[in-house]
Protein backbone atom coordinates (compact mmCIF):
# COMPACT_ATOMS: atom_id res chain seq x y z
CA UNK A 1 0.00 0.00 0.00
CA UNK A 2 1.61 2.93 -1.12
CA UNK A 3 2.39 5.28 2.22
CA UNK A 4 0.48 8.44 3.06
CA UNK A 5 3.38 11.63 3.23
CA UNK A 6 1.06 13.75 4.65
CA UNK A 7 -0.04 11.37 7.47
CA UNK A 8 3.54 10.32 8.23
CA UNK A 9 4.05 14.16 8.60
CA UNK A 10 1.05 14.79 10.80
CA UNK A 11 2.34 11.52 13.23
CA UNK A 12 6.07 12.84 13.05
CA UNK A 13 4.96 16.13 14.41
CA UNK A 14 2.52 15.60 17.40
CA UNK A 15 5.61 12.90 17.93
CA UNK A 16 8.15 15.54 18.06
CA UNK A 17 6.06 18.02 19.93
CA UNK A 18 4.58 15.20 22.78
CA UNK A 19 8.86 14.53 23.14
CA UNK A 20 9.14 18.31 23.53
CA UNK A 21 6.37 18.92 25.78
CA UNK A 22 7.61 15.81 27.94
CA UNK A 23 10.91 16.81 27.94
CA UNK A 24 9.83 20.97 29.14
CA UNK A 25 8.04 18.94 31.96
CA UNK A 26 10.49 17.02 32.76
CA UNK A 27 13.18 20.06 33.20
CA UNK A 28 10.63 21.55 35.93
CA UNK A 29 9.63 17.88 37.51
CA UNK A 30 12.75 16.10 37.60
CA UNK A 31 14.89 18.27 39.83
CA UNK A 32 11.44 18.36 42.25
CA UNK A 33 11.76 14.62 42.34
CA UNK A 34 15.12 14.50 43.12
CA UNK A 35 14.78 17.41 45.81
CA UNK A 36 12.06 15.15 47.34
CA UNK A 37 14.43 12.24 47.46
CA UNK A 38 17.04 14.15 48.98
CA UNK A 39 14.39 15.24 51.58
CA UNK A 40 13.30 12.20 52.47
CA UNK A 41 16.86 10.68 52.58
CA UNK A 42 18.47 14.07 54.78
CA UNK A 43 15.87 13.47 57.61
CA UNK A 44 17.26 11.41 60.68
CA UNK A 45 14.93 8.61 60.32
CA UNK A 46 15.78 4.90 60.75
CA UNK A 47 14.30 3.99 57.76
CA UNK A 48 16.71 6.13 55.56
CA UNK A 49 19.84 3.45 55.58
CA UNK A 50 22.57 5.60 53.93
CA UNK A 51 22.78 8.63 55.45
CA UNK A 52 20.77 7.30 58.93
CA UNK A 53 23.98 5.18 59.37
CA UNK A 54 26.41 7.56 58.52
CA UNK A 55 25.40 9.83 61.09
CA UNK A 56 24.54 7.27 63.24
CA UNK A 57 28.19 4.98 62.90
CA UNK A 58 30.53 7.03 61.22
CA UNK A 59 31.21 4.62 58.81
CA UNK A 60 34.38 6.33 56.78
CA UNK A 61 38.17 6.06 58.46
CA UNK A 62 38.61 9.11 60.82
CA UNK A 63 41.53 9.92 62.62
CA UNK A 64 43.44 12.48 65.01
CA UNK A 65 47.05 13.68 64.18
CA UNK A 66 48.64 15.09 67.13
CA UNK A 67 51.56 17.18 66.48
CA UNK A 68 53.78 18.49 70.07
CA UNK A 69 55.98 21.57 70.27
CA UNK A 70 58.93 20.27 71.73
CA UNK A 71 60.86 22.72 73.91
CA UNK A 72 64.78 22.83 72.46
CA UNK A 73 66.09 25.58 74.95
CA UNK A 74 64.33 25.00 78.12
CA UNK A 75 66.93 26.47 80.86
CA UNK A 76 67.62 29.16 78.88
CA UNK A 77 63.95 29.97 78.41
CA UNK A 78 63.43 29.82 82.05
CA UNK A 79 66.41 32.34 82.84
CA UNK A 80 63.86 34.81 79.96
CA UNK A 81 65.23 33.88 76.52
CA UNK A 82 63.07 33.25 73.86
CA UNK A 83 61.63 30.22 73.59
CA UNK A 84 62.89 27.90 70.78
CA UNK A 85 60.26 24.70 69.96
CA UNK A 86 60.46 22.27 67.66
CA UNK A 87 57.43 20.38 65.75
CA UNK A 88 56.85 16.73 66.28
CA UNK A 89 54.75 14.32 64.71
CA UNK A 90 52.59 13.65 63.78
CA UNK A 91 51.19 10.82 66.22
CA UNK A 92 47.91 9.74 64.39
CA UNK A 93 44.95 7.96 66.48
CA UNK A 94 42.26 6.25 64.92
CA UNK A 95 39.23 8.13 65.84
CA UNK A 96 35.67 5.90 66.78
CA UNK A 97 32.82 7.49 67.35
CA UNK A 98 29.47 5.79 67.93
CA UNK A 99 25.95 7.47 69.26
CA UNK A 100 23.80 5.38 71.73
CA UNK A 101 21.13 6.00 73.43
CA UNK A 102 19.11 7.33 70.86
CA UNK A 103 15.67 8.14 72.05
CA UNK A 104 13.11 9.81 69.36
CA UNK A 105 10.83 12.85 70.76
CA UNK A 106 7.38 13.75 69.71
CA UNK A 107 8.80 17.31 69.04
CA UNK A 108 10.27 15.59 65.63
CA UNK A 109 13.53 15.94 67.68
CA UNK A 110 16.08 13.04 68.81
CA UNK A 111 19.00 13.04 71.48
CA UNK A 112 21.46 11.03 71.89
CA UNK A 113 25.07 10.41 73.56
CA UNK A 114 28.07 9.92 71.41
CA UNK A 115 30.78 8.38 72.47
CA UNK A 116 34.96 8.42 71.26
CA UNK A 117 38.01 5.87 71.22
CA UNK A 118 41.78 6.44 69.71
CA UNK A 119 43.52 3.68 68.78
CA UNK A 120 47.41 4.45 67.84
CA UNK A 121 48.21 3.94 64.17
CA UNK A 122 52.25 3.31 64.15
CA UNK A 123 52.01 2.99 60.59
CA UNK A 124 50.76 6.50 60.10
CA UNK A 125 52.71 8.21 62.63
CA UNK A 126 56.36 9.91 62.17
CA UNK A 127 57.42 8.41 65.55
CA UNK A 128 55.99 6.09 68.42
CA UNK A 129 54.42 6.74 71.75
CA UNK A 130 57.36 6.09 73.52
CA UNK A 131 59.23 9.07 72.76
CA UNK A 132 60.11 11.97 74.47
CA UNK A 133 59.28 15.00 74.70
CA UNK A 134 59.33 18.55 76.64
CA UNK A 135 56.69 20.68 77.02
CA UNK A 136 55.51 23.35 79.48
CA UNK A 137 54.36 22.03 82.72
CA UNK A 138 50.81 22.91 83.34
CA UNK A 139 50.46 21.90 86.73
CA UNK A 140 53.01 24.58 87.67
CA UNK A 141 53.21 27.31 84.78
CA UNK A 142 49.05 27.49 84.68
CA UNK A 143 48.61 27.50 88.69
CA UNK A 144 51.27 29.95 88.73
CA UNK A 145 48.85 32.02 86.44
CA UNK A 146 45.89 31.47 88.48
CA UNK A 147 47.57 31.88 91.74
CA UNK A 148 49.32 35.51 91.11
CA UNK A 149 47.09 37.62 93.23
CA UNK A 150 46.62 35.37 96.51
CA UNK A 151 48.88 37.01 99.28
CA UNK A 152 53.07 36.11 98.79
CA UNK A 153 52.73 33.52 101.75
CA UNK A 154 50.20 31.58 100.57
CA UNK A 155 52.57 31.80 96.81
CA UNK A 156 55.78 30.71 98.76
CA UNK A 157 53.73 27.54 100.24
CA UNK A 158 52.42 26.75 96.49
CA UNK A 159 56.42 27.04 95.10
CA UNK A 160 57.61 24.56 98.45
CA UNK A 161 54.50 22.03 97.98
CA UNK A 162 55.88 22.02 94.17
CA UNK A 163 59.12 20.90 95.31
CA UNK A 164 57.73 18.57 97.49
CA UNK A 165 56.13 16.75 94.64
CA UNK A 166 59.30 17.83 92.71
CA UNK A 167 57.25 19.55 89.59
CA UNK A 168 59.00 21.96 88.15
CA UNK A 169 58.23 24.27 85.27
CA UNK A 170 58.59 21.78 82.23
CA UNK A 171 57.49 18.16 81.93
CA UNK A 172 59.62 15.58 80.08
CA UNK A 173 57.46 12.17 79.32
CA UNK A 174 56.66 10.13 76.87
CA UNK A 175 54.06 11.10 73.86
CA UNK A 176 51.42 8.07 75.28
CA UNK A 177 52.04 9.63 79.20
CA UNK A 178 51.47 13.08 78.11
CA UNK A 179 47.99 12.08 76.17
CA UNK A 180 46.09 9.60 77.88
CA UNK A 181 47.98 10.53 81.72
CA UNK A 182 50.82 9.38 83.83
CA UNK A 183 50.62 9.17 87.76
CA UNK A 184 51.61 12.52 89.83
CA UNK A 185 52.26 12.71 93.40
CA UNK A 186 50.72 16.55 93.23
CA UNK A 187 47.60 15.30 91.14
CA UNK A 188 46.34 12.86 93.94
CA UNK A 189 47.36 15.82 96.51
CA UNK A 190 45.12 18.32 95.08
CA UNK A 191 42.22 15.73 94.42
CA UNK A 192 42.37 14.95 97.91
CA UNK A 193 43.04 18.24 99.45
CA UNK A 194 41.36 20.68 96.89
CA UNK A 195 38.52 18.59 94.73
CA UNK A 196 37.40 19.93 91.16
CA UNK A 197 40.04 22.05 90.66
CA UNK A 198 41.35 18.99 87.97
CA UNK A 199 39.87 18.31 84.99
CA UNK A 200 40.36 14.92 86.14
CA UNK A 201 40.84 12.38 89.08
CA UNK A 202 43.04 9.65 87.50
CA UNK A 203 46.19 10.14 85.56
CA UNK A 204 46.37 13.48 84.54
CA UNK A 205 47.18 13.70 80.62
CA UNK A 206 46.24 16.70 77.51
CA UNK A 207 44.00 13.82 76.37
CA UNK A 208 42.81 11.92 79.05
CA UNK A 209 39.20 13.30 79.33
CA UNK A 210 38.84 12.71 75.96
CA UNK A 211 39.36 9.01 75.81
CA UNK A 212 36.65 6.69 76.22
CA UNK A 213 34.21 9.41 76.74
CA UNK A 214 31.39 11.23 75.46
CA UNK A 215 30.74 15.07 74.39
CA UNK A 216 27.29 15.42 76.57
CA UNK A 217 23.76 14.60 75.71
CA UNK A 218 22.56 16.59 72.62
CA UNK A 219 19.23 16.55 71.39
CA UNK A 220 18.78 17.88 67.65
CA UNK A 221 15.93 18.45 65.26
CA UNK A 222 15.60 15.34 62.86
CA UNK A 223 13.94 17.60 60.25
CA UNK A 224 10.87 15.93 59.84
CA UNK A 225 8.32 18.83 60.34
CA UNK A 226 10.71 21.08 58.69
CA UNK A 227 14.06 19.74 56.48
CA UNK A 228 16.04 23.56 57.28
CA UNK A 229 15.99 22.57 60.72
CA UNK A 230 17.69 18.95 60.24
CA UNK A 231 20.41 18.08 62.48
CA UNK A 232 20.04 21.69 64.46
CA UNK A 233 21.11 21.59 68.15
CA UNK A 234 17.85 21.82 70.25
CA UNK A 235 20.05 21.64 73.61
CA UNK A 236 23.39 19.72 74.92
CA UNK A 237 22.70 18.02 78.47
CA UNK A 238 19.58 19.86 78.79
CA UNK A 239 20.68 23.77 78.24
CA UNK A 240 19.50 25.04 75.34
CA UNK A 241 22.32 28.53 76.63
CA UNK A 242 25.82 28.06 77.51
CA UNK A 243 26.57 30.21 80.76
CA UNK A 244 30.74 30.46 80.56
CA UNK A 245 30.95 33.88 78.65
CA UNK A 246 30.25 37.24 78.97
CA UNK A 247 27.43 38.07 76.92
CA UNK A 248 24.00 36.34 75.38
CA UNK A 249 24.85 36.14 72.11
CA UNK A 250 28.57 34.46 73.10
CA UNK A 251 26.72 31.79 75.26
CA UNK A 252 24.16 30.50 72.41
CA UNK A 253 24.27 27.12 71.28
CA UNK A 254 23.84 27.61 67.05
CA UNK A 255 23.80 25.74 64.14
CA UNK A 256 24.43 22.08 64.44
CA UNK A 257 26.67 19.56 66.18
CA UNK A 258 29.12 19.67 63.50
CA UNK A 259 28.82 16.58 61.93
CA UNK A 260 26.07 17.12 58.89
CA UNK A 261 23.98 20.22 58.17
CA UNK A 262 20.63 20.47 55.99
CA UNK A 263 20.16 20.40 52.77
CA UNK A 264 20.19 22.63 49.68
CA UNK A 265 23.30 24.74 50.30
CA UNK A 266 24.35 27.95 48.60
CA UNK A 267 27.52 29.82 47.88
CA UNK A 268 25.50 32.93 50.49
CA UNK A 269 24.95 29.62 53.11
CA UNK A 270 27.43 29.14 56.21
CA UNK A 271 28.11 26.28 58.45
CA UNK A 272 26.98 27.22 62.10
CA UNK A 273 27.91 24.31 64.78
CA UNK A 274 28.35 24.13 68.45
CA UNK A 275 31.79 22.45 69.63
CA UNK A 276 31.44 20.87 73.13
CA UNK A 277 35.44 20.79 73.32
CA UNK A 278 35.67 24.54 72.77
CA UNK A 279 32.79 25.32 74.41
CA UNK A 280 31.08 27.47 71.86
CA UNK A 281 29.25 28.21 68.74
CA UNK A 282 31.87 28.51 65.64
CA UNK A 283 31.08 29.34 62.17
CA UNK A 284 32.54 27.86 58.78
CA UNK A 285 32.16 30.36 55.67
CA UNK A 286 31.80 29.71 51.98
CA UNK A 287 35.10 29.73 50.23
CA UNK A 288 35.07 27.88 46.90
CA UNK A 289 33.76 25.22 44.83
CA UNK A 290 35.00 21.94 43.91
CA UNK A 291 35.02 18.48 43.09
CA UNK A 292 35.73 15.45 44.95
CA UNK A 293 36.03 12.01 42.91
CA UNK A 294 33.11 13.42 40.66
CA UNK A 295 31.04 15.00 43.35
CA UNK A 296 30.46 18.35 43.24
CA UNK A 297 31.46 20.11 47.00
CA UNK A 298 31.55 23.40 48.38
CA UNK A 299 34.53 24.37 50.52
CA UNK A 300 34.02 26.27 54.21
CA UNK A 301 36.63 27.38 56.13
CA UNK A 302 37.25 29.42 59.29
CA UNK A 303 37.04 33.22 58.98
CA UNK A 304 40.09 35.37 60.22
CA UNK A 305 37.13 36.71 62.66
CA UNK A 306 36.92 33.89 64.17
CA UNK A 307 39.36 34.02 67.08
CA UNK A 308 39.87 37.69 66.72
CA UNK A 309 39.67 39.38 69.92
CA UNK A 310 37.01 42.00 70.57
CA UNK A 311 38.98 44.95 69.87
CA UNK A 312 39.14 43.88 66.50
CA UNK A 313 35.93 42.77 65.86
CA UNK A 314 32.88 43.97 68.21
CA UNK A 315 30.99 40.67 68.23
CA UNK A 316 33.51 38.72 70.08
CA UNK A 317 33.50 40.70 72.89
CA UNK A 318 31.66 37.95 74.60
CA UNK A 319 34.32 35.83 74.42
CA UNK A 320 36.85 38.01 76.45
CA UNK A 321 38.87 38.79 78.41
CA UNK A 322 40.96 38.60 75.39
CA UNK A 323 44.61 39.04 73.93
CA UNK A 324 45.66 39.69 70.68
CA UNK A 325 43.72 38.48 67.95
CA UNK A 326 43.63 34.60 67.02
CA UNK A 327 43.40 33.74 70.65
CA UNK A 328 40.24 32.31 72.02
CA UNK A 329 40.39 32.26 76.25
CA UNK A 330 38.96 29.33 77.46
CA UNK A 331 39.58 29.66 80.73
CA UNK A 332 36.01 29.68 81.80
CA UNK A 333 35.53 26.56 80.70
CA UNK A 334 39.24 24.79 81.76
CA UNK A 335 39.19 25.47 85.39
CA UNK A 336 40.17 29.00 85.07
CA UNK A 337 43.47 27.09 83.86
CA UNK A 338 45.23 29.81 81.64
CA UNK A 339 44.28 28.19 78.25
CA UNK A 340 44.20 29.15 74.99
CA UNK A 341 42.61 28.17 71.36
CA UNK A 342 44.12 29.09 68.10
CA UNK A 343 44.35 27.44 64.66
CA UNK A 344 47.84 25.96 64.48
CA UNK A 345 51.68 27.99 64.23
CA UNK A 346 49.41 31.04 64.92
CA UNK A 347 47.89 30.74 61.59
CA UNK A 348 45.53 34.07 60.53
CA UNK A 349 46.76 35.47 64.50
CA UNK A 350 47.98 38.81 65.15
CA UNK A 351 51.81 38.66 63.77
CA UNK A 352 53.19 39.88 66.83
CA UNK A 353 52.44 36.31 68.52
CA UNK A 354 55.23 34.82 66.50
CA UNK A 355 57.65 37.04 67.56
CA UNK A 356 57.65 35.39 71.34
CA UNK A 357 58.41 32.30 70.02
CA UNK A 358 61.11 30.57 67.29
CA UNK A 359 60.47 27.90 65.37
CA UNK A 360 56.67 28.31 64.13
CA UNK A 361 55.58 28.81 60.58
CA UNK A 362 51.95 29.30 59.65
CA UNK A 363 50.43 28.02 56.15
CA UNK A 364 47.00 27.76 54.96
CA UNK A 365 47.46 24.42 53.68
CA UNK A 366 48.96 22.73 56.19
CA UNK A 367 47.39 24.92 58.86
CA UNK A 368 43.63 26.26 58.38
CA UNK A 369 40.82 23.91 58.82
CA UNK A 370 37.46 23.21 56.56
CA UNK A 371 35.10 21.72 55.84
CA UNK A 372 33.84 20.15 51.86
CA UNK A 373 30.30 19.77 51.68
CA UNK A 374 27.63 18.55 49.34
CA UNK A 375 25.70 21.09 48.53
CA UNK A 376 22.72 19.56 48.04
CA UNK A 377 22.61 17.34 51.23
CA UNK A 378 24.65 18.87 53.63
CA UNK A 379 27.22 15.75 53.79
CA UNK A 380 30.45 16.41 55.12
CA UNK A 381 32.48 14.91 52.22
CA UNK A 382 36.09 15.76 53.47
CA UNK A 383 37.01 17.29 57.04
CA UNK A 384 39.45 18.51 58.43
CA UNK A 385 39.78 20.29 61.89
CA UNK A 386 42.65 22.16 62.77
CA UNK A 387 42.88 23.70 66.15
CA UNK A 388 46.15 24.71 68.88
CA UNK A 389 45.88 24.02 72.55
CA UNK A 390 48.08 26.98 73.93
CA UNK A 391 49.48 27.80 77.72
CA UNK A 392 49.39 31.52 79.38
CA UNK A 393 53.05 31.71 81.05
CA UNK A 394 55.01 34.09 82.86
CA UNK A 395 56.85 34.85 85.65
CA UNK A 396 55.35 35.08 89.43
CA UNK A 397 56.99 36.48 92.06
CA UNK A 398 56.92 33.78 95.09
CA UNK A 399 57.02 30.74 92.93
CA UNK A 400 60.27 30.03 91.83
CA UNK A 401 59.95 27.74 89.55
CA UNK A 402 58.66 30.18 87.29
CA UNK A 403 62.18 32.12 87.29
CA UNK A 404 62.26 35.08 84.35
CA UNK A 405 60.07 33.32 82.15
CA UNK A 406 58.79 36.27 79.55
CA UNK A 407 55.43 36.50 80.03
CA UNK A 408 54.30 34.71 76.43
CA UNK A 409 51.31 32.39 75.02
CA UNK A 410 53.05 29.37 74.39
CA UNK A 411 52.24 26.49 71.84
CA UNK A 412 52.06 23.06 73.37
CA UNK A 413 50.75 21.25 71.11
CA UNK A 414 48.16 21.28 67.89
CA UNK A 415 45.78 18.29 66.54
CA UNK A 416 43.96 18.25 63.14
CA UNK A 417 41.18 15.53 63.18
CA UNK A 418 40.14 14.78 59.39
CA UNK A 419 38.05 11.84 57.84
CA UNK A 420 36.55 11.75 54.18
CA UNK A 421 34.05 9.75 52.57
CA UNK A 422 35.53 6.84 50.22
CA UNK A 423 35.12 3.20 49.36
CA UNK A 424 31.09 1.86 49.01
CA UNK A 425 29.52 4.62 50.72
CA UNK A 426 31.06 6.91 48.07
CA UNK A 427 29.76 4.90 45.51
CA UNK A 428 26.48 4.64 46.52
CA UNK A 429 26.50 8.21 47.26
CA UNK A 430 28.05 8.93 43.25
CA UNK A 431 25.33 6.55 42.55
CA UNK A 432 22.09 8.24 43.82
CA UNK A 433 23.53 11.90 43.92
CA UNK A 434 25.64 12.72 40.77
CA UNK A 435 25.22 9.84 38.18
CA UNK A 436 20.86 9.56 38.73
CA UNK A 437 20.61 13.30 38.73
CA UNK A 438 22.73 13.65 35.55
CA UNK A 439 20.67 10.97 33.95
CA UNK A 440 17.74 12.47 34.38
CA UNK A 441 18.97 15.54 32.93
CA UNK A 442 20.67 14.34 30.10
CA UNK A 443 16.82 12.53 29.59
CA UNK A 444 15.10 15.55 29.42
CA UNK A 445 17.25 17.33 26.98
CA UNK A 446 17.73 14.74 25.08
CA UNK A 447 13.56 14.58 25.15
CA UNK A 448 13.68 17.91 23.64
CA UNK A 449 16.24 17.38 21.08
CA UNK A 450 14.67 14.15 19.75
CA UNK A 451 10.76 16.32 19.97
CA UNK A 452 12.50 19.26 17.98
CA UNK A 453 14.28 16.81 15.06
CA UNK A 454 11.20 14.72 14.82
CA UNK A 455 9.36 17.81 14.10
CA UNK A 456 11.87 19.36 11.40
CA UNK A 457 11.40 16.03 9.90
CA UNK A 458 7.60 16.34 9.75
CA UNK A 459 8.41 19.73 8.30
CA UNK A 460 10.18 18.58 5.77
CA UNK A 461 8.37 15.91 4.37
CA UNK A 462 5.49 18.63 4.79
CA UNK A 463 7.18 20.58 2.73
CA UNK A 464 7.92 17.68 -0.29
CA UNK A 465 4.16 16.85 0.14
CA UNK A 466 3.55 20.60 -0.80
CA UNK A 467 6.26 20.68 -3.31
CA UNK A 468 4.70 17.75 -5.27
CA UNK A 469 1.30 19.01 -4.72
CA UNK A 470 2.17 22.15 -6.75
CA UNK A 471 4.00 20.25 -9.35
CA UNK A 472 1.86 17.71 -10.21
CA UNK A 473 -1.54 19.49 -9.74
CA UNK A 474 -3.22 16.68 -7.88
CA UNK A 475 -3.13 14.88 -4.55
CA UNK A 476 -0.77 11.57 -4.16
CA UNK A 477 -3.79 10.17 -2.13
CA UNK A 478 -3.93 6.32 -2.35
CA UNK A 479 -8.10 7.18 -2.59
CA UNK A 480 -7.63 9.25 -5.49
CA UNK A 481 -7.98 7.88 -9.27
CA UNK A 482 -5.55 8.61 -11.97
CA UNK A 483 -4.25 7.35 -14.71
CA UNK A 484 -1.35 4.47 -15.58
CA UNK A 485 1.08 6.81 -16.36
CA UNK A 486 0.29 9.30 -13.38
CA UNK A 487 0.30 6.32 -11.22
CA UNK A 488 3.59 5.32 -12.41
CA UNK A 489 5.03 8.73 -11.86
CA UNK A 490 3.62 9.12 -8.25
CA UNK A 491 4.76 6.28 -7.49
CA UNK A 492 7.88 6.90 -8.32
CA UNK A 493 7.92 10.12 -6.85
CA UNK A 494 7.34 8.23 -3.16
CA UNK A 495 10.10 5.68 -3.86
CA UNK A 496 12.45 8.70 -5.01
Amino acid sequence: MPVNKSRVAVGFAVAGVLAVVFGIVLTFVGPLIIDDQIVKNTVIDPKNDLTYTMWKDIPVPFFMSVYFFNILNPKEFLKGEKPMVEQRGPYVYRKRCQKDNITFHPNDTVSYMEYRQYFFEPSMSVGNESDIVTIPNMLVLGAAVMMENLPYAVRLMISATFKTFKEGPFITKTVGELMWGYDSGLVDFLNKYLPGQLPSTGKFGLFAEFNNSNTGLFTIFTGQDDIKNAHKVDSWNGLTKLDYWRTPQANMINGTAGQMWPPFMTKESTLPFYSPDACRSMELVYQRPGVMKGIPLYRYVAPKTLFANGTDYSPNEGFCPCRQSGLLNVSSCRHKSPMFISHPHFFNADPVLLDYVDGLHPNEDKHGLFIDIHPQTGVPLNVSIRLQLNLYMKRVSGITETGKISEVVMPMIWFEESGYIDGPILKTFHTNLVILPAVMEYMQYGFIALGLATIIIAALVHHKVRRNKREGGTTPDATTSTSGEERDLLLQDEMD
